[in-house]
């Protein structure tokens, strides 16, 4: 496998996207997001890599279900409130 700086590969095992930073050999120095926003910046073998491809229109979807989410979440919000007058009105 040839990799040069600017690829995405990912391990073997799984995980998040890597991009690679610099190859030597039988090294890779790579670069990666975790979930909390942390970077990290570590030395990997080659042996323990593959090549993957991210496509753009993966990150669109995961997007646009978090504004689905949030959406929802509003609704919910507005149907409680409306049921708070309610008991409200029945309480007086």
């Amino acid at each position: 496998m040839e990799l040069k700086p600017g690829d995405v590969v990912m391990l073997k095992s799984g995980g998040h996207p890597i991009t690679v930073v610099e190859v030597e050999e039988d090294k890779v120095e790579c670069l990666w997001m975790g979930t909390d926003g942390d970077l990290f910046r570590e030395t990997l073998p080659l042996v323990a890599l593959e090549s993957t491809e991210i496509d753009p229109e993966d990150d669109e979807e995961e997007d646009d279900e978090d504004e689905d989410d949030d959406e929802e979440e509003e609704d919910d919000e507005d149907e409680d409130d409306d049921g708070d007058r309610k008991k409200k009105r029945k309480a007086a």
